[in-house]
């Protein structure tokens, strides 16, 4: 008898709780194994403990010699996992025996987040200082500098091969950019904006971007302003607009002056 991890034997789809079920695909599975339940409760007992094994949930006939055995597992921290146990004969004169047992996961089970790549994980603001982050051979939002980028600002430095840049944006990484600068804190639908007096397109700090950028994002040259050095929407838009005016009123409002001129004082019973 054999143990498996769970990366090794994948519960299957589709497995049945009737015992003489079988799928189309495959040769019906031998009705004993399918009724060996105490032999493959044995082999998980053998495994794990009895308290470790719960009532048997279902059975899958794997093809006409093999069937696979679920039993509820009763580990701490194991919640909705469950043994299964292959049980497998030669042929019906052979003897049943135990090809493997497994902790597996069930459809209930508390398990682990799937795997993610490194590079697939890294975000806006991880990168610190002296890190290093590679583009990838085959990211769609580079090109060539040889190729066209549909960019004129892009084409004046990068025409000839071996001139330019290696590499330039994409149409593609453009896009997504764009996209991200115009939904993102410094877009048109940032609260910011939403209160400003006047957008960045009027603003006398406004620095329009190069290249076919320049009609919808530039830089914030005002160092007062929350966006200083920042790329901006041109619908974007702050309180600190080259043409607010300043108010000439008070910075606080002051109460209304009241005089008791003319004001009838009672006199009080203890005087």
């Amino acid at each position: 008898m054999t143990s498996a991890t769970p990366e090794a034997a994948a519960v299957p789809e589709g497995a049945v709780s009737d015992a003489t079920a079988s799928t189309p695909e495959q040769p019906p599975t031998e009705s004993r194994l399918l009724d060996a339940i105490d032999e493959a409760r044995a082999a998980a007992v053998e495994l794990a403990g009895a308290d470790a094994i719960g009532d048997h949930e279902e059975v899958y006939g794997e093809d006409q010699h093999a069937a696979t055995h679920f039993f509820a597992a009763h580990q701490p921290g194991y919640r909705g996992w469950r043994w299964a146990v292959t049980v497998a004969a030669c042929d019906s004169d052979s003897p049943i025996t135990v090809s493997e047992a497994a902790l597996l996961p069930g459809p209930d089970a508390l398990v682990a987040p799937a795997w993610v790549p490194w590079q697939q994980r890294v975000r806006a603001g991880d990168l610190g200082v002296g890190d290093l982050l590679p583009a990838d051979p085959d990211d769609q939002r580079l090109v060539p500098g040889y190729l066209k980028s549909e960019d004129p600002a892009v084409e004046e430095v990068a025409h000839e091969v071996g001139l330019g840049r290696p590499k330039v944006l994409s149409s593609i990484g453009r896009d997504e950019a764009t996209e991200r600068w115009r939904e993102g804190s410094r877009g048109p639908r940032a609260d910011m904006a939403k209160a400003a007096p006047a957008s960045c397109v009027t603003c006398g700090f406004f620095l329009p971007l190069a290249g076919a950028l320049r009609a919808a994002f530039g830089v914030c040259a005002n160092e007062f302003a929350p966006a200083d050095g920042a790329v901006v929407h041109a619908e974007y838009g702050c309180g600190a607009h080259s043409d607010v005016e300043p108010d000439p009123g008070p910075v606080a409002p002051i109460a209304e002056l009241v005089y008791d001129d003319g004001v009838d004082l009672e006199t009080s019973a203890s005087q």
